[in-house]
């Protein structure tokens, strides 16, 4: 099966059915070729992802990062991730929200253009995950700044945080 699925991806196929062991149900279709229609519905060209690190372990950051490797390849979708918030439409936050870090996501948040959407990666984004309710942290992003759409896990699989980018694409058309 992960054979048939590299070579899906090798040759640019745009849908990819997921085995068992990925967090979405086994033989589920995710059909790429319809986020693609979304994007150039809601932001009429490529989304540009701006991560932001919040006070995470990086664990969220690594999986983020294997979304840019041959296997996932998403920016063959137009979406990729960019340095400043001034040219991003989508923040993705990682980590429960350091008190430090609190002002710093608040100026980044306001810094993005509109139409700005906010996707929370990974527990500690969710909720706090393993620091919620210590003093240090503000439990997760949603207490700080608006969310639009999250991804669990502890960290979440790049299919999964690919799969959360497409139902956020969903959630905005409908």
């Amino acid at each position: 099966m992960l054979k048939e699925i590299l070579k899906n991806l090798i040759t640019r196929k745009r849908t990819i059915t997921f085995p068992t062991g990925f967090p979405i149900e086994p033989g589920q279709t995710v059909k790429l070729v319809d986020i693609q229609g979304k994007l150039d519905t809601i932001f009429k060209r490529s989304l540009r992802i701006r991560m932001v690190d919040a006070g995470s372990c990086n664990a969220c950051e690594w999986e983020c990062q294997a979304l840019m490797n041959p296997f996932y390849d998403l920016q063959r979708l137009g979406i990729d991730f960019v340095a400043s918030p001034r040219h991003a439409d989508v923040l993705l936050v990682s980590g429960p929200v350091s008190r430090q870090m609190e002002l710093a996501l608040k100026k980044t948040y306001f810094a993005t253009p509109e139409p700005r959407r906010v996707v929370a990666c990974g527990d500690c984004a969710v909720n706090g995950g393993i620091y919620r309710g210590s003093y240090a942290v503000t439990d997760g992003v949603a207490n700080v700044i608006p969310v639009d759409a999250i991804i669990p896990g502890c960290p979440p699989t790049p299919s999964a945080i690919m799969l959360g980018i497409a139902q956020l694409m969903n959630k905005d058309v409908k």
